[in-house]
């Protein structure tokens, strides 16, 4: 027998139902009034929540350009921003532009009624929305699956991921709708009736968070932060509980369905959502209230807890960009926290280096803003109940990957002082490794619950209380944590925060460009050295008759190859820059993920042409020298020739001239006399020389 028919004989013997209580029956009224006029949830979604949708993701794009400025070419930088935010002015508009939905009317006026019936109006949507949405999922999460087997099927397990989030549809979709609502009515004049009236969203949202609802901090969808709403949000909440507004935030990361949220649910006792059988997307915080015992501990009255979606698996990473939004993710969250922890199921152990590069990275990036974060990893399904004596082994491999990595992500970021992981993060191998067995006894969904996952998660969880209780640091508040989430979000923005994760991609990647550019700078180089040649050997020859140049004059001879070299080179660098941008415009090798790389080839390309420019310029000068050195030895050379033939016939007239017959050794004396004078008329003189500094006398 079902319990609804179990609730009817209940009513029949006059027992009391809870259902039949008016603000259940109200709030199951408000909740049926919205989700029974779903036929396709894709179609629904663009109809009844048309803003967080494609305008959304479209301001998305916009907003991070306006920081990174990918496209902006060789337009003014000035200009480019101005038509960025023309362009984000005209989506907002649009956004105003259209009116409430009823389905968004109808959400908004039951979230604002009395405590009770609020909650009871929630959990009757998640119900009904759960049940909308878990026959359509089912079948393409099978779908998924299938094609996930074959490599080939790339393309195919796109549309089936696309497809999945469009017919997603939860409670978090219509907040996100509620969000855009808002923003685009602040952006409208403060005059505005629907600005004054849609100013109670932020305070309805920090009740439900003291309620015990979680609060989407980043839309995984979009991949962004509504910045305005969520900061609204958080001042409300501020308001509502200050002076006792101290927080501490703990954060889980991993990969996809390892139980990241079934974890914090039993850690904490929340209720992050898992019964419907969809992924975390985005981010979400949820508010737990410290009881006065615990507060002595951790000096704090509230603790954040960050749910996170899943890393994405390799295959999607090679689809779209969800390694930069996994980094994007990765960054913020750490940057928030306390405590990170890494949560890894023993079955997608294989994946656990693609999670740890960018945890690694990302606080390696928290390192340089003065953040230190703390780590706890966590591995799940480990069968054996002895596993933490006997994996020390394992611990120590997981080290040394850790080192490994944070020494090739602090090359890549020009940071080589940071050699171990314990550089950058607050981590002991001996206690920041948990071990936790699967949460059923055999296969679900007719197992039991295991009873040593509640325990050892209870144990984790006092763990990580004590780690808390021992920062040295007191814990921020709620307005503290506001003001470093928006200022760590728009560092996130930045192009040269976002570095495009994935390791083993990026050095490849950067390898490729490498490999590619060195090519080029040898065919600049091998270009300019053969020109180099001819150039030398056209001035060795100026003069003589294997000279093909029609100058005579060195000067201008060097003036012209000057100007001949400087046209080579411009044409040369050129070269270099157009297929360095025709490299960067192919859409293969992973070339945007060293995106950021290419100012600084065209830098490098740019510096060559000066390099070269000048090494030629030298050495046509060297050469010049050489050559008008050669051709004042060859005149020197010919006038003492003369010299001394002069000197000879002037010896030979003489000897005639006094007609006596001169045996050998008379001739011999008197042309080593001869020679002598010659000689010592043609020595050079020294040349004066400068002294740099003054020459002590010895002693």
């Amino acid at each position: 027998m079902c319990i609804e028919k179990m609730a009817e004989i209940a009513r029949d013997l006059g027992i009391l139902v809870d259902e039949d209580c008016p603000e259940c029956l109200n709030a199951k009224l408000n909740a049926d009034a919205i989700t029974s006029k779903i036929q396709s949830i894709p179609d629904y979604k663009s109809t009844q929540l048309p803003l967080h949708g494609k305008i959304w993701k479209e301001l998305t794009i916009l907003e991070k350009e306006e920081f990174r400025l990918k496209n902006l070419g060789s337009e003014d930088i000035e200009t480019y921003k101005a038509g960025l935010q023309e362009k984000k002015e005209n989506l907002r508009k649009e956004q105003s532009s259209k009116n409430m939905s009823d389905a968004m009317t109808c959400f908004i006026s039951a979230i604002s009624s009395p405590g009770i019936e609020r909650r009871y109006f929630l959990k009757w949507m998640r119900m009904n929305l759960d049940n909308l949405s878990r026959e359509k999922l089912s079948g393409l999460r099978k779908q998924y699956k299938e094609k996930c087997k074959d490599a080939e099927n790339k393309e195919a397990i796109k549309v089936i991921d696309e497809e999945l989030s469009s017919s997603s549809l939860g409670t978090e979709h219509f907040f996100r709708e509620m969000g855009q609502i808002y923003e685009a009515s602040v952006s409208s004049p403060e005059q505005d009736l629907s600005r004054k009236q849609l100013q109670h969203l932020p305070q309805i949202c920090a009740g439900l968070l003291l309620d015990g609802f979680p609060l989407e901090l980043v839309d995984g969808d979009a991949s962004n932060i509504p910045l305005t709403w969520v900061s609204d949000v958080l001042s409300q909440l501020n308001e509502l509980v200050a002076p006792k507004n101290k927080i501490l935030v703990v954060t889980v990361l991993g990969v996809q369905s390892t139980g990241k949220s079934t974890l914090l649910n039993t850690m904490f006792g929340v209720q992050f959502a898992v019964s419907s059988g969809r992924c975390t997307r985005g981010a979400f915080m949820l508010l737990i209230r410290i009881n006065e015992d615990v507060k002595k501990v951790l000096d704090c009255d509230f603790m954040v807890i960050i749910d996170t979606e899943g890393l994405r698996s390799a295959e999607l990473a090679q689809l779209d960009d969800s390694y930069e939004h996994d980094n994007e993710l990765a960054t913020l969250v750490v940057g928030l926290s306390d405590i990170t922890i890494i949560n890894i199921a023993m079955e997608n152990s294989t994946q656990m280096k693609d999670i740890l590069q960018i945890v690694v990275h990302s606080f390696l990036r928290m390192k340089e803003v003065g953040k230190k974060p703390k780590c706890q990893f966590v591995h799940q399904n480990v069968s054996d109940v002895s596993a933490n004596e006997n994996t020390l082994r394992e611990r120590k491999l997981l080290l040394d990957q850790l080192n490994e990595m944070t020494h090739a992500a602090a090359k890549m970021e020009k940071k080589e002082k940071n050699k171990c992981f314990t550089d950058v993060m607050e981590y002991n191998p001996e206690t920041g490794s948990w071990y936790i067995p699967g949460l059923w006894n055999g296969n679900p969904p007719m197992a039991p619950v295991n009873a040593g996952y509640s325990e050892a998660v209870y144990q984790f969880k006092k763990n990580i209380t004590q780690i808390l209780g021992n920062c040295e640091s007191s814990a921020n508040d709620i307005l503290k944590f506001k003001e470093w989430m928006s200022s760590l979000w728009k560092a996130v923005k930045h192009e040269n925060f976002i570095f495009s994760f994935r390791n083993s991609l990026v050095a490849e990647a950067y390898m490729r460009l490498c490999t590619e550019f060195n090519k080029w700078e040898w065919d600049f180089k091998e270009s300019i050295y053969k020109w180099i040649t001819y150039a030398e050997t056209t001035i060795s020859n100026l003069g003589t008759p294997a000279s093909k140049s029609k100058i005579v004059d060195l000067k201008e001879l060097i003036l012209d190859l000057k100007s001949e070299v400087s046209t080579k080179l411009t044409k040369l660098e050129e070269e270099l820059l157009e297929k360095l941008k025709n490299y960067f415009e192919q859409k293969d090798g992973h070339v945007h993920l060293v995106e950021q790389y290419k100012e600084d080839y065209a830098n490098s390309a740019k510096s060559l042409r000066r390099d070269m420019q000048n090494s030629v310029y030298s050495q046509l000068t060297a050469a010049a020298e050489i050559k008008q050195g050669q051709t004042e030895v060859q005149k020197i050379k010919e006038n003492h020739t003369k010299e001394i033939e002069k000197a000879v016939c002037a010896l030979i007239d003489e000897c005639r001239k006094k007609n006596i017959q001169m045996g050998d050794e008379e001739l011999n004396q008197e042309f080593d006399k001869m020679w002598k004078e010659t000689v010592k008329k043609l020595s050079f003189p020294n040349k004066c020389q400068q002294m740099s500094s003054p020459v002590s006398p010895t002693t």
